[in-house]
């Protein structure tokens, strides 16, 4: 049993429960995934835990090669935008919030669950989609108030993907060769991109 899954309340057999709708799996899909914290409780509440998720989600790149092209990380939650070359969404991301959840408790000497339910995904049909998606992940801690500009918030991928910092296992260059083929021009129109969604 996945372990996103494992130990449901006792109080919870008498709940009739419907079945749920499987997933979408298929070779080279685009997904947006979120996860949130059960009970929205924070999943990141230092600075190692949201350094261990990132380290988490350079595993599942060199272990599956999935491409992620954006994530952020929230306090009690996360955002991802990625491919899966091969069928595995399902399993992948049961070991990501398996082996993370694991950690966090035994770090923070915590019980019970830490994520809220399965996590969601929601398929990424076309580039209107996908522009979408990958300036409001991005946004997120900005929208919140977390921080004034999407470059200043440390656990996202805006940064790398805008040139401020490394993340070599981040897959940025396809989402960038939408804004244009040199890459500091697609990164300064990413940039100009993201900020307009803001204004809007």
């Amino acid at each position: 049993m996945c372990a996103e899954t494992a130990g449901a309340r006792p109080d919870a057999v008498n709940v009739e429960l419907m079945p749920r709708a499987p997933r979408v799996q298929a070779d080279d899909l685009v997904y947006h995934v979120t996860a949130r914290g059960s009970r929205r409780l924070e999943i990141f509440e230092d600075v190692l835990d949201y350094a261990r998720f990132e380290r988490m989600l350079e595993a599942v790149v060199r272990e599956r090669g999935w491409l992620i092209y954006a994530y952020c990380q929230m306090p009690n939650h996360y955002h991802l935008l990625l491919r899966t070359p091969e069928a595995d969404i399902s399993d992948g991301m049961c070991w990501l919030n398996g082996v993370y959840a694991r950690w966090f408790n035994a770090k923070h000497n915590y019980t019970g669950h830490v994520f809220e339910k399965r996590f969601h995904t929601v398929l990424v049909r076309c580039n209107v989609h996908l522009l979408t998606v990958a300036s409001y992940i991005p946004l997120n801690p900005v929208r919140a108030g977390l921080c004034r500009n999407a470059g200043d918030w440390r656990w996202s991928s805006y940064g790398a993907t805008i040139g401020r910092k490394q993340a070599t296992w981040l897959a940025s260059e396809w989402l960038l060769d939408h804004f244009g083929r040199e890459a500091v021009t697609a990164a300064l129109e990413y940039q100009r991109f993201v900020n307009a969604q803001l204004a809007a």
